[in-house]
């Protein structure tokens, strides 16, 4: 059974870092897409990295420059490393999983594999 459990989040001033983790067990197969997304209150959820085991990455356009995606397969864990964050950057942030069908990974594509989330907010 695959199990995604996010941690790291916190409360920060604006221009803060914060770097969320996200431990991954039961994976089978060398194949995935893993992903984070943030969800704010009252706002849909939308996509804010990715990374193929490939190594590919994509980011949206609002996080560009300020946060990076990671992984140490060794650790079996996944990381967002936020810095210069926001008030805007506030929302409950997942990490998701699922098998990487082509050669990137898509935020409008389905992930079957989700954590609990962790609350991220800042201040201004």
């Amino acid at each position: 059974q695959v199990q995604l459990v996010e941690s790291g989040g916190g409360s920060v001033q604006s221009g803060g870092s914060l770097r969320l983790s996200c431990v991954v067990s039961g994976w089978r197969g060398s194949t995935y897409c893993m992903a984070w997304f943030r969800q704010a209150p009252g706002e849909e959820r939308e996509g804010v990295a990715s990374i193929h085991n490939l190594g590919s990455t994509s980011y949206a356009e609002s996080v560009k420059g300020r946060f990076t995606i990671s992984q140490d397969n060794a650790k079996n864990t996944l990381y967002l490393q936020m810095n210069s964050l926001k008030p805007e950057d506030t929302a409950m942030y997942y990490c998701a999983a699922d098998v990487a069908w082509l050669n990137y990974c898509s935020f409008s594509r389905s992930y079957d594999y989700w954590g609990q989330g962790t609350q991220v907010t800042v201040s201004s």
